[in-house]
């Protein structure tokens, strides 16, 4: 499913016009967004939560050349699914 037909499948549960499910859809993205930009955890009980997990620096290799690397560390989002929407997955 792409943003389109999620806007869709929004507009149609919710019986929003399509450019208020867009503006919806949007606005909890760019919230989202911001919230892990500062570190803190997204939290929807039932569905899931977002967050905001560092990784350390870690030495790799070129699969061509077969030399060493340095891969740096950075920060990486995690998704951890809550009961309910695993329930329902499975």
């Amino acid at each position: 499913m792409n943003k389109a037909q999620l806007i869709d499948a929004i507009a149609a549960e919710s019986s929003l016009s399509k450019a208020d499910a867009k503006k919806a859809l949007d606005a909890f993205l760019t919230v989202t967004g911001d919230a892990l930009k500062k570190g803190d955890r997204v939290t929807l009980v039932g569905f899931g939560s977002f967050g905001v997990s560092e990784r350390s620096a870690r030495t790799g290799r070129n699969p061509q050349t077969g030399k060493e690397i340095t891969i740096p560390a950075k920060k990486v989002i995690k998704f951890k699914a809550g009961s309910e929407l695993t329930d329902a997955v499975n």
